[in-house]
């Protein structure tokens, strides 16, 4: 790397406004921002391309696909991690905490078989320094799984974990609080027909009602005195909402009411929602749109979830026609509001002495894509 970097001839993306300009990269850092244009030869010339503040993502699946890219696959690990970098890079996130599940809803699943492997991989493959984006881990946390807290202490202390998110998949409450939205999901997910999914609700309510407290005051207590941020998932209710308020969360993960989400945001909690929802114009599981959580002012973050890419789409979307005056507001829902919530002060906006974590990015028809992107002034792709 060569300081300092000049880009030039750039629509930057400032905290509360869009202007047309020149930055400057000094030891990784955003050393400068003017407006007009820079006639240094060695300034990059951007002609007329968006630089964004590089995206922070608090939850994706994307990892899971890598390792398991087909039924009773099992791939290498560090091939699989980087192979999932590669394509967050490509997206334009900078900054990932990379979900991992801790118990699941049957006790061999796929998820509960690649935990270690994923989280070996990803620590093995930060060591070496190879990651084009900066790697944490966010741990999911299934209350109703038997060993949720044995796996908890296992990975807890591991210094990449930076957040941690409480589930609860029962059927009848939550996000599949309409049973026959579970049936469909479920069935089709495990091949279940309509006597086996039956058992297996019954077998979740149980195992719900015998772990699902114990284990969400355990969860808690440990994190709260390792200080670790902790998002509630799935909330439908004010009271889930009050119970996460009490539990001194931080985030509330996809919300499924407009109720929940409005409980969230006079709560102080980040209300956090995918974008795979904004591109697809809804939910897939039936829930609140999050284009309309956007229009109520009720939406804090975005999250690719399990499409990388999204997440650079959904900026735009919400951003609007007139882009230009949209996208301050939007990027932060991508960029400074997660690394807010997750304790990274250095990053998530275009300002002097913040990490020189940038994008370059131009659209194609109207779709937008990354065509150059950095992390801390080193170049990514």
């Amino acid at each position: 790397m060569t300081d300092p970097q000049i880009l030039t001839n750039a629509k930057l993306v400032l905290p509360d406004e869009v202007v047309t300009g020149t930055l400057a990269i000094v030891e990784g850092k955003i050393g400068a921002i003017d407006q007009g244009r820079s006639n240094l030869p060695a300034a990059i010339d951007c002609a007329g391309d968006y630089i964004l503040p590089g995206l922070v993502e608090l939850h994706t699946d994307n990892l899971e696909k890598h390792f398991s890219p087909r039924p009773r696959v099992s791939w290498p690990g560090v091939p699989a991690a980087l192979a999932h970098d590669a394509q967050l890079a490509a997206a334009g996130i900078t900054t990932v905490f990379d979900a991992v599940c801790l118990g699941d809803l049957f006790p061999n699943s796929t998820r509960v078989r690649q935990l270690e492997k994923m989280s070996e991989a990803i620590a093995h493959t930060q060591m070496l320094n190879v990651f084009r984006a900066e790697h944490h881990i966010h741990l999911r946390c299934e209350l109703s799984f038997d060993g949720v807290v044995e796996l908890f202490d296992e990975h807890v202390d591991d210094p990449l974990v930076g957040l941690i998110s409480l589930m609860d998949h029962t059927p009848g409450q939550r996000q599949f609080a309409d049973l026959s939205t579970y049936r469909e999901y479920y069935q089709k997910k495990y091949g279940l027909n309509d006597i086996e999914i039956e058992d297996f609700a019954r077998k979740q309510r149980l195992a719900h009602d015998q772990f699902s407290d114990r284990h969400r005051g355990e969860v808690v207590a440990k994190s709260h005195s390792r200080r670790l941020p902790i998002a509630s998932h799935d909330d439908a209710t004010a009271a889930h909402i009050e119970e996460a308020l009490a539990l001194g969360a931080v985030i509330a993960e996809f919300p499924t009411t407009i109720e929940a989400a409005r409980a969230a945001h006079q709560g102080g909690l980040k209300v956090l929602m995918g974008a795979p929802n904004l591109v697809l114009g809804g939910s897939h599981s039936g829930n609140i749109s999050a284009l309309i959580l956007a229009q109520e002012s009720l939406l804090d973050i975005i999250s690719s979830d399990y499409v990388p890419s999204s997440l650079l789409q959904g900026v735009f979307i919400l951003a609007g026609e007139d882009v230009d005056h949209g996208l301050p507001d939007a990027i932060r829902k991508a960029a400074a509001n997660p690394a807010q919530a997750a304790d990274l002060t250095d990053r998530g906006e275009i300002a002097v002495h913040k990490r020189a974590d940038l994008l370059r990015v131009a659209r194609c028809d109207d779709v937008p894509f990354v065509v150059t992107s950095w992390r801390e002034g080193r170049r990514m792709i």
